[in-house]
């Protein structure tokens, strides 16, 4: 028998842009209702993501406004469904929006499940937006495929290489064969990159990051640059790329990069994207081929996910202040 759906349940509303202060823990919020093609899914683990931050602070606008709840990935079970494929106690993994709440209403195109045994609800809600991020900026927007052997393949720079992001980069570079180069915030940081697979490290605390890489390759440069921290790094980025290479900028933790004077590539014929992950899932044949992709290279453990800390929903703050004070390894999660 279902368990009765209660009417309210607690969650995390922002009302207004704002510093982590503005993520207010209610216990009042009204239990979504869903439309067909829908799942109710009672959320167990919350993926924290900086395009959360993003929502947060007013850096990227919401399309409903304000009041907010974000989040965009969770895991949990299915408590009513209006999908033919997903049943009450079905336990899922999700991306989509309202996550930070108790229960959230799932478009079933954008749902996983039910899950594998060997596939703890912890690491499907800690893999599946960053690793669908990682796997298709390096199979589609670098276009790296695994034809070749072990570090036979293009130069491949990862910045922030021990984050939750970065390390799965890392993981899935080495998989497929590149040369990978990574940088981190201090030795401990580095030393986990290479762990994860990384031939060549460089502290980017201590070290010259272009000067570094100029060594690494012989004066060469790199192939593509994977390059989620933004602002700091980006003109770097274009001192180190090698002629025909690209530069892949997919998120702004050290802020938005400033407006790109077009000339500036025109020296080495240099390629820059933006991509998003959201416009490499858009169909469910792309939506099939890389979730099914991502989890076989989990459960083959050729990609471990790695979780730096679980936070009770009630500490979210905390949970956005280490991820934005890059005091993290891994991925954050909150639990309810």
């Amino acid at each position: 028998m279902a368990a009765e759906i209660p009417k309210t349940m607690s969650g995390i509303v922002i009302e207004k842009p704002g510093g982590v202060d503005v993520l207010k823990y209610k216990t009042d919020l009204p239990v979504p209702e869903i439309k067909e093609g829908e799942l109710l899914v009672k959320n167990e683990y919350i993926g924290v993501n900086f395009i959360d931050t993003y929502f947060r602070t007013g850096l990227y606008p919401s399309s409903s406004g304000y009041p907010l709840i974000t989040g965009k990935e969770a895991s949990g079970t299915v408590v009513s469904s209006k999908h033919p494929r997903f049943s009450p106690g079905d336990r899922v993994a999700y991306l989509g929006d309202a996550a930070y709440a108790e229960y959230t209403a799932v478009s079933a195109s954008r749902c996983i499940g039910p899950l594998p045994e060997r596939i703890s609800s912890e690491t499907a809600a800690a893999a599946l937006l960053q690793g669908l991020t990682a796997l298709t900026l390096v199979r589609e927007a670098a276009g790296i495929e695994q034809k070749l052997g072990i570090s036979e393949g293009p130069w491949a720079l990862v910045h922030a290489a021990a984050g939750g992001t970065g390390s799965l980069l890392v993981q899935i570079l080495s998989v497929m064969g590149a040369k990978v180069i990574a940088t981190a915030g201090g030795q401990e940081k580095c030393e986990q990159a290479h762990h994860h697979g990384a031939q060549w490290t460089i502290d980017n605390k201590s070290e010259d990051v272009v000067e570094r890489v100029k060594e690494i390759t012989n004066g060469r440069g790199v192939d593509v640059i994977f390059d989620g921290v933004g602002k700091a790094t980006f003109d770097a980025d274009l001192e180190m790329v090698a002629r025909k290479g690209t530069v892949i900028s997919f998120g702004n933790a050290s802020g938005k990069v400033e407006p790109l004077d077009i000339l500036r590539l025109g020296a080495k014929n240099i390629k820059v994207m933006r991509p998003v992950l959201f416009g490499y899932i858009v169909t469910p044949e792309e939506w099939e081929r890389w979730t099914t992709e991502l989890f076989e290279l989990i459960k083959t453990e050729k990609v471990k996910i790695k979780v730096h800390e679980v936070y009770p929903l009630q500490e979210v703050a905390r949970a956005h202040t280490d991820l934005e004070g890059r005091k993290t390894t891994g991925k954050l999660l909150l639990k309810l």
